[in-house]
């Protein structure tokens, strides 16, 4: 019996008649120029809903709720009366006569330091950080798009300011997704992290062309480009957000002229060690003293400014989804990071026995997958299966998908950004809570690794004490 022709599949019966009349002109390469001006519009249009009446984003306000559940460890009466005894602290602002109270992010933070000096001595107000040490370095990367890299960075930025830390975040990625993120404003490449790999190279350059002189040879050509990029500092670069103690280098599509021009300077000067340029202007510049962490979001490549990205980090987070797909795409990932680091060191290190020199060696304090996007009621078995095989490279902690997710992204905003009142409560703590273990997890790496650096200062102090 014939199927009836309503409950045949979509691709059976399709007139080619019908389709070359809904068929559009061929597209050249101008067609292209309209598409991306068109996707330029939408994308101005989605951004411009995060922003307030001056064109700026604005974070959003914090109740006296909200406050004393998720940012400062006291009970709300207790709260309440601090104030009442402190008029000096900030007050807050009511909405309506006898209401709640809402804080700017910045009275949270003043209301923090208050308690860290006056209140009990056995409750954590401020966030560890061991004296001494510098800031701390995370690359959040996987060279598969689309599997919250992004997201899972931005977020973890937003954590840890909530938690009291200053944050640095910066963008390595031309699409300039985490920019838009912060309301980041970049002109060009010169507003981005282009000029310090260019600076790092002109030093390296200038450095070459003493000793060519020295030996009688003419210099290798110092450019205009490289002769305005040893103007230029870390701090040039670094714009303030909309958070108080969240900045950014921001990123745009000419950053990815970096890929074709690190390979040119690489060849013209075969001893600069270009996977050292991000990190040792960071630390040359003074930015690992000024911020407690530094988030970097990479490109979804394995191209010179991830190389950068993952050479500069002290942590390494690796996003990828509960399916075969990424599993395998991230599998590869690591074997890809391990062929390229690899081939520096034996590179390197083939220089440095031939120099009677210290061989070098890549080293990352911790390295952790974690599973985003997850839904328990279909990938549970997979997630086991990652977990069985990953072991504790794998975060035991799995971050879900919730509606709040879906709705801050269409808002070009993170869910620490959104006001739980769009929500019932319960909807907004379940949201969020997926994040706060993210963070948790996260943050239980960073205090480990800071603890480890920490006695180990205090070790060498001791053996220097000995000797002397």
């Amino acid at each position: 019996m014939a199927v009836p022709k309503s409950e045949q599949p979509p691709y059976f019966n399709i007139d080619p008649d019908q389709a070359l009349k809904d068929l559009n002109p061929p597209t050249g390469t101008e067609g292209f120029a309209r598409i991306a001006r068109a996707c330029a519009r939408g994308r101005e249009d989605l951004a411009s809903r995060g922003l307030d009446e001056t064109g700026q984003k604005k974070l959003r306000l914090f109740s006296t709720w909200e406050i004393t559940k998720y940012l400062i460890p006291v009970a709300t009466p207790h709260f309440r009366r601090v104030l009442k005894q402190n008029p000096g602290l900030p007050q807050g602002r009511s909405e309506t006569e006898g209401g709640a109270k809402w804080f700017t992010l910045d009275e949270v933070l003043r209301l923090r330091a208050h308690f860290a000096a006056e209140g009990s001595k056995s409750k954590e107000y401020l966030p560890y950080r061991p004296k001494g040490q510098p800031a701390k370095i995370t690359a959040v990367a996987n060279f598969k798009g689309g599997v919250g890299k992004t997201s899972t960075a931005a977020h973890l930025a937003m954590s840890a300011a909530l938690d009291g830390y200053k944050v640095l975040v910066i963008d390595l990625d031309s699409q300039g997704s985490m920019t838009s993120i912060f309301g980041g404003q970049v002109e060009d490449e010169w507003k981005t992290v282009f000029p310090l790999l260019a600076r790092h190279y002109g030093a390296h350059l200038r450095t070459v062309n003493q000793n060519r002189l020295e030996r009688g040879e003419p210099p290798l050509p110092l450019d205009e480009t490289l002769d305005e990029a040893m103007k230029i500092s870390t701090r040039d670069l670094v714009q303030e957000t909309h958070w108080p103690n969240i900045d950014l280098i921001g990123a745009q599509l000419n950053l990815y002229w970096a890929e074709f021009q690190i390979p040119v300077w690489r060849m013209q000067a075969r001893g600069w060690k270009l996977w050292d340029a991000l990190a040792d202007r960071l630390s040359g510049d003074g930015i690992l003293d000024e911020y407690d962490l530094v988030f970097l979001d990479t490109p979804p490549a394995l191209g010179y400014l991830t190389i950068n990205g993952l050479s500069a980090a002290d942590i390494l987070l690796v996003p990828l989804g509960a399916s075969f797909l990424e599993f395998d795409s991230t599998g590869r990932f690591f074997d890809m990071l391990h062929s390229t680091f690899a081939s520096i060191e034996e590179g390197e290190n083939i220089a440095a026995r031939a120099l009677g020199r210290p061989e070098m060696g890549f080293e990352w304090d911790a390295v952790r997958a974690v599973i985003t996007r997850y839904d328990g009621s279909q990938q549970a078995e997979l997630g086991a299966l990652m977990q069985a095989h990953l072991g504790e490279v794998l975060s035991p902690y799995r971050q879900d998908f919730t509606a709040l997710i879906g709705q801050a992204g269409e808002q070009v905003s993170g869910i620490y950004e959104a006001d739980y009142r769009d929500f019932n409560r319960e909807t907004y703590m379940r949201g969020r809570e997926t994040f706060d273990q993210t963070y948790a997890a996260f943050k239980r790496l960073l205090l480990g690794v800071w603890r480890r650096d920490e006695l180990a200062g205090r070790e060498q102090a001791a053996r220097r004490e000995n000797v002397a």
